[in-house]
């Protein structure tokens, strides 16, 4: 019976922790499918516009630029998860242990600075930044390149939809601002449950409002993450308001995104070698927290 509870226990806490992945990877492609149709169905709205050759050129321009934004946050995401970012395979060596090395008591083993134990990977991650909910995987330093490139395709993607989705607000609020409209903007869960308006009326509104929302927290989180880069510090060490590994900003960039930081964002294949190893760190300031 122990065993048996157990399992479902240990069952339902990885569904749990696949959850975000499952419901960002439904968000996303609904977004897209949602701003596909907008292009495809919807636009331009003028019925000889429809018929002209530009149409067909602004179709595929709009069409081509989404599904690039769409490849390259699918890639990345999959390189972020498939990247290994924790001490496993890396030989930390056992000589010469200097300033900021630690003794880990769960992986029984010295770790480099800037390197942390997650307690949901279970094991010490490199340079470690914080553990992405979304994505169940560490943000360390082989796979900050593509969850930096993740996010920045995931914000430009969501600007461009919640401009193309501008039209569908127009749409339900051209009578004015109502309680209809205001109450089918807030919560079009509740007003297609009460039969208020349609399954299609919900699905654009749904989509519009996830636009919005998921624009605002994906530029909280790339600005933020935009910040720490320029200043050389991971989440944890700007909690204790310390960056003594800045190396100035082309300095961070390399050291961040690589040698080819200039181009690698623009593709994930782009091979862009990192100049350092994740163990030993150029240390410029004090590693005393200010706070």
């Amino acid at each position: 019976m122990t065993s048996l509870r157990s399992k479902v226990l240990c069952q339902a806490e990885r569904i749990c922790s696949n959850l975000p992945v499952f419901l960002n990877t439904f968000l996303v492609f609904s977004i897209t499918g949602e701003v596909s149709y907008l292009v495809l169905v919807e636009a331009p709205l003028e019925a000889e516009q429809k018929k002209s050759e530009w149409s067909g050129w602004w179709k595929a321009i709009h069409l081509l630029s989404q599904y690039f934004m769409l490849g390259n946050i699918c890639w990345n995401a999959l390189l972020f998860v498939k990247t290994n970012p924790s001490i496993k395979g890396v030989f930390l060596g056992g000589d010469g242990l200097g300033q900021g090395w630690r003794y880990c008591y769960t992986c029984e083993t010295h770790t480099p600075p800037r390197c942390s134990h997650c307690f949901d990977c279970k094991v010490c991650v490199l340079r470690r930044d914080h553990h992405c909910v979304f994505f169940g995987q560490c943000v360390g330093f082989r796979n900050y390149r593509y969850f930096l490139s993740c996010l920045l395709f995931m914000w430009s993607g969501l600007l461009y939809a919640m401009v193309m989705n501008a039209e569908v607000f127009m749409v339900i609020l051209k009578e004015g601002v109502t309680l209809h409209s205001i109450l089918l903007l807030l919560v079009p869960w509740i007003m297609l449950v009460s039969g208020q308006v349609s399954a299609r009326a919900f699905a654009f509104a749904f989509i519009a409002d996830t636009c919005v929302v998921g624009f605002l927290l994906v530029s909280a989180f790339f600005f933020f993450h935009l910040f720490l880069l320029c200043r050389g510090q991971t989440t944890r060490e700007w909690y204790s308001s310390r960056h003594p590994y800045s190396l100035g900003l082309l300095g961070n960039l390399r050291h961040t995104l690589g040698l080819r930081w200039y181009l690698c964002w623009l593709c994930p294949l782009i091979p862009s070698p990192m100049p350092g190893d994740g163990i030993n760190f150029q240390v410029t300031g004090s590693l005393e927290p200010t706070r």
